[in-house]
């Protein structure tokens, strides 16, 4: 059966993959379909094929197997498209206005002749041409988004897709579907694979090999932060991915990593008596960064300097007497090109790194202060009362040049950083990538000092650069193990170095400011969760609920973070016509929601306003903490002022790069601090529930933390060692290039 009508109210849809209740006009009848829909805006017509069917819950409706989107042919059909906020720039008043100048003709006026447009009040010749490139846009976009679709293609990748490959994207993907994997973030090896065998592509095809190859790898760089693979693993990978047996096609395979070889996509190594596959980029990566490291090292200070005037002036200025281990650092950091000093809570960290910055500053050094997230850079500032920033903002975007070029910053092996001293916190965040960024910037002559934590949670991002640093020993390192920031009745630091050691922490609920509470019910938990954080917290503390930061380490169940982010938004923030909002996905955001950037975003704009003075500029990355300060109810666009003060304006499409941040997940706490942190301590999979992760929630605290379950799941996750191994280079290319500079200087 064929209906054809005028979508008069979108129910729901799930953009991620084109899932639609729509209600329909059809003749003066409303009829309520579903299906996957290339896009859903009022007013516009659809000509879908399908059938009438009952569902228990909703009734009688119309399940779509295919769905044509026709241009509108009324007049208030074309007023309701174009006021839907599908075009940037047309609201309801001028969607209005050009329906009244140009009647039945606004499309044809929009597409072919968009200079009329300057007729309508608002509408200058620039705003006409990008109205009429946007519409053009869209029926292309509407095209192709039908026909990948038609592959089994959700309708945000679809749009990815186009994006990438414009007018080619149906022949491409007719030729060889598997370049998808190739070309495009996101896609992975089983998308392909099922366009593949609809168009009728051998599975045997090397193609299909080839994309399986480097499907493995890329997803095991950015699930399993793994920068190679042992050949070994590669090939039952590749086995159970294509579901072929391996000893047939093993000549195959090895004919694949042949052709890889030679487009430069891969390396080949034998490691340890082990042959490796490792993607060229991290071979080059790590390779660098190693070399880098070390030329740093190898440039530092001959004859040791007597820190002594630099370390009396600290104490006496700050009231302090430093440890021996302290000195030892200080003098450490100041004495060698590389250095790293790592240790738990409360072993000081902040007090040499305030030392360090007291004794560049009297030796008359440039010194640059840096975090890998906002929220860790607004805290080293705070800590130190020096100015810090993210390692992103300090290397700086390249606005023209960052889809193309090698340098994909300012700052770069070319226009190095202007400083003398390089001091990263927080550095067990840091990836392979973002640290091989960071070393082409700073000058050869400079000295860097890495600080972090060893026993936390490694970098989201590919890589293990700082425990390959410390495996490797060819840089100074200095661990601090002596505890003292510590009240008499604070447990949070006692709590958090017992958990790392293995031993329970003290539950008796004696301290000011670790709690436990005894709860097995995960309805009951998370019942729990929210009265801590909506009523029981913010009465004892006196503090608003939005700094207390909810942290689990899972996303499903009743008390995973997607549930907890429902549930606290209804308490903390609930619908009001007062609060304009937006629908999406499962998700609803509205204003004075806390929200997080879950992706890095180089070309986002942002707008920072501070005493009269505004900065503008680009990016913002994973993690970002911030809260929607308005949404548009026309163009359904929002903003967001994050944590830093910056104002970044998000497009309706941008809105998959955001989460409720209410709650969490430990992961992405990794570099911050609250002031309270509420933690539910689930079951779950022994290689979810870990003792380090544990030990990374309970240091995100300030103030407080409030353990919720059982001393029983609580227990199974310290006694829990389990770390999963992370495969990486770097260790071995400091080691190989340590040899290299000992042969060059005869060491």
């Amino acid at each position: 059966m064929i209906l054809k009508g005028t979508i008069e109210d979108v129910i729901y849809r799930n953009t991620d993959n084109g899932y639609t209740v729509v209600l329909i006009d059809c003749s003066g009848e409303l009829i309520t379909a579903v299906g996957k829909f290339s896009s859903a805006n009022e007013g516009e017509i659809v000509e879908i094929k399908g059938n009438f069917v009952k569902n228990a819950k909703f009734g009688e409706q119309f399940a779509a197997e295919s769905v044509k989107v026709l241009p509108p042919n009324t007049l208030e059909g074309i007023e309701r498209y174009l006021s839907s906020g599908l075009i940037k720039g047309i609201g309801p008043v001028t969607a209005r206005n050009i329906v009244d100048a140009f009647g039945e003709n606004t499309l044809d006026v929009i597409e072919f002749n968009p200079i009329e447009l300057k007729k309508i009040k608002g509408i200058s010749e620039s705003k006409a041409v990008q109205i009429a490139e946007a519409f053009k846009e869209i029926k292309k976009m509407q095209n192709a988004v039908m026909f990948l679709q038609g592959h089994g293609i959700t309708t945000n990748m679809a749009v990815k897709i186009y994006k990438q490959y414009q007018d080619q994207t149906e022949n491409i993907l007719q030729t060889n579907p598997y370049r998808l994997v190739e070309d495009i973030d996101g896609i992975g090896f089983l998308t392909a694979d099922k366009i593949a065998q609809k168009l009728g592509i051998s599975p045997y095809s090397e193609f299909r090999f080839r994309a399986g190859v480097l499907h493995l790898l890329k997803e095991n760089a950015e699930k399993n932060g793994n920068t190679y693979l042992p050949a070994d693993e590669m090939e039952r990978g590749i086995s159970k991915l294509l579901q072929v047996k391996l000893e047939e096609h093993i000549s195959l395979i090895e004919e694949v990593l042949k052709r890889l070889l030679l487009d430069n996509a891969i390396k080949v190594f034998d490691l340890d008596s082990q042959k490796i596959i490792m993607q060229t980029k991290f071979h080059l990566i790590e390779r660098e960064i190693a070399e880098r490291l070390l030329i740093l090292n190898q440039n530092s200070k001959t004859t040791p300097l007597d820190l002594t005037t630099e370390i009396n002036e600290y104490e006496k200025k700050y009231k302090v007497k430093l440890h021996s281990m302290q000195r030892e650092a200080v003098e450490t950091a100041i004495n060698n090109g590389v250095s790293v000093i790592t240790g738990g809570p409360g072993t000081g960290k902040t007090t040499i790194v305030k030392c360090l910055i007291n004794s560049f500053k009297m030796q008359g050094q440039q010194i640059l202060l840096l975090a890998p997230t906002g929220r860790a850079s607004k805290r080293l500032n705070e800590s130190t009362d020096f100015e810090a920033s993210t390692i992103h903002r300090a290397l700086g975007i390249d606005f023209q040049n960052n889809s193309t070029s090698n340098n994909f910053f300012i700052f770069n092996e070319h226009n190095k950083l202007p400083a003398d001293v390089v001091i990263v916190d927080e550095v067990s965040m840091v990836d392979a990538s973002l640290m091989f960024y960071l070393l082409k910037a700073i000058k050869k002559t400079a000295t860097l000092v890495l600080v972090g934590d060893k026993n936390q949670l490694p970098s989201v991002g590919a890589g293990n650069v700082l425990a390959d640093i410390l495996k490797s020993k060819t840089v100074k390192s200095i661990e601090l193990t002596k505890i003292y920031r510590q009240d008499a009745k604070s447990l949070i630091i006692t709590n958090a170095h017992a958990i790392n050691n293995g031993y329970m922490p003290e539950l008796d609920n004696t301290s000011s400011d670790f709690f436990f509470e005894n709860k097995s019910d995960p309805n009951e938990m998370l019942r729990t969760v929210v009265d801590l954080t909506v009523s029981r917290i913010p009465n004892y503390l006196n503090i608003d609920s939005l700094k207390i930061q909810v942290l689990a380490a899972i996303r499903a169940g009743a008390s995973g973070v997607t549930n907890l982010n429902k549930e606290l938004q209804s308490f903390l923030n609930p619908a009001s016509a007062k609060k304009p909002e937006i629908i999406t996905d499962y998700t609803t955001y509205r204003v004075g929601d806390k929200v997080m950037q879950t992706t890095n975003n180089y070309n986002q704009e942002w707008v920072k306003v501070t005493h009269n003075y505004t900065e503008q500029g680009k990016g913002v990355f994973n993690g970002d903490i911030g809260f929607i300060e308005a949404i548009d109810r026309d163009t359904k666009e929002l903003i967001i002022q994050f944590e830093d003060g910056r104002r970044a304006n998000y497009a309706r499409s941008d809105l998959y790069d955001l989460m409720l941040a209410y709650a969490t997940t430990i992961h992405k706490s990794q570099g911050s601090e609250f002031d309270v942190v509420i933690i539910p301590v689930l079951p779950g999979a022994p290689t979810m529930m870990t003792r380090n992760l544990l030990y990374t929630a309970v240091t995100r605290a300030k103030k407080m933390v409030v353990l919720v379950g059982t001393k029983f799941n609580i227990k199974r996750m310290i006694d829990n060692t389990y770390t999963k191994t992370r495969y990486s280079m770097l260790s071995h290319y400091l080691l190989e290039a340590q040899k290299n500079l000992n042969f060059l200087y005869g060491a």
